[in-house]
């Protein structure tokens, strides 16, 4: 059998055009989630209060590292605070899964902070679990919790 150039360029094409193709494209619903964890990230580096309460919800369970919970209120005061400021805060191989009205987000926390007050600076590295609740349309955190890497 005789191949040439011709009966090897159409597999080739479609090899190409699926390669370009995402592997795992994120779903509509993922994409709209996605979204929400950025501007959660953005809300706690400006200490946007405003921002914080709208992202989240109502009956938000907070659970920091050391164990520590927070409710919705105690968490914007805290993470509004001028005791520290965020130098850096990046939510690397972050994961999104869409389950009915709830999506499960994991991600890598890498951040370093500064304290105001004498300007010591420290770093943290975290895996981080969230879940999203689609409330009226909108999805908002509904927990979190954190463990230190």
């Amino acid at each position: 059998m005789n191949i040439d150039r011709r009966h090897l360029a159409l597999p080739a094409l479609a090899v190409g055009l699926l390669a370009a193709v995402p592997v795992f494209a994120l779903s509509t619903e993922e994409t709209a989630v996605s979204k929400r964890v950025e501007a959660f990230r953005a809300a706690q580096v400006a200490k946007d209060a405003k921002a914080l309460d709208a992202l989240t919800a109502t009956d938000l369970s907070y659970s920091h590292s050391d164990a520590h919970l927070e409710d919705k209120a105690t968490f914007i005061k805290n993470a509004t605070a001028d005791k520290t400021k965020l130098l850096s805060l990046e939510y690397k191989d972050t994961t999104i899964k869409v389950v009915g009205d709830a999506a499960i987000v994991r991600f890598h926390w890498v951040g370093e902070s500064q304290v105001i007050a004498d300007g010591t600076k420290s770093s943290t590295n975290l895996s981080v679990l969230m879940t999203w609740q689609k409330q009226g349309g909108t999805w908002k955190l509904l927990d979190r919790a954190s463990t230190k890497l």
